[in-house]
């Protein structure tokens, strides 16, 4: 349940932010709820159909999709406000990473997957929406340019498979030491505005 409800607040932080993208960029308002919708589920919905897993979850439980359309509703009506509250939505957005971090990675390990497999689904499932965002806003993907964020989920998804090599045990800790690394790093990184070197 509280894993429920810490993916719901990613989902809603995410389609936020590919609200926000969209009234950025000047589109309608069913652009809006689309971007929304493709920031906050569609890192999921990769994951799911990767791992054979139909269909996936954000399309079996309506609740995903209505939290995106919320998330894209209050942009609409209130983006000024939104926007003025940014360091929030950001803190909100850095949870939702660790989160969908551990989901993903979670996914993957019950599926039987390798290590490559868990790292790389962890990664996937965090970033894989902002990706198609970008994309359908018409840009590089943000994550592939700038900010230290896949690279959060990355060393997250690295604990959480290390871990599983080390011990069978301490799940739970396993499971919050995932989300607390990735958040942490995530949030250290917006804090001190690190950023990976360019080519």
């Amino acid at each position: 349940m509280i894993l429920l409800s810490l993916d719901l607040l990613g989902t809603f932080a995410f389609a936020i932010t590919g609200a926000v993208k969209a009234a950025n960029k000047g589109l309608d308002w069913f652009g809006a709820i689309a971007l929304a919708c493709a920031t906050g589920v569609c890192g999921g919905i990769m994951r799911d159909t990767m791992l054979g897993n139909t269909p996936p979850l954000a399309l079996q439980k309506p609740v995903y999709a209505l939290v995106c359309i919320l998330a894209a509703i209050l942009v609409i009506v209130a983006q000024k406000k939104v926007i003025s509250h940014w360091v929030f939505v950001r803190i909100a957005d850095a949870i939702g990473l660790g989160t969908f971090t551990v989901i993903g990675a979670i996914h993957a390990e019950n599926a039987g997957a390798g290590g490559v497999a868990i790292v790389s689904l962890a990664v996937l499932t965090s970033v894989g929406g902002g990706m198609l965002r970008d994309v359908l806003a018409g840009e590089i993907p943000q994550v592939l340019t700038s900010e230290i964020y896949a690279t959060a989920a990355l060393v997250g998804g690295l604990f959480f498979w290390i871990f599983g090599l080390c011990t069978s045990e301490f799940q739970g800790a396993k499971v919050a030491g995932t989300v607390a690394i990735t958040i942490i790093l995530r949030l250290y990184a917006m804090y001190a505005k690190l950023t990976l070197p360019r080519t």
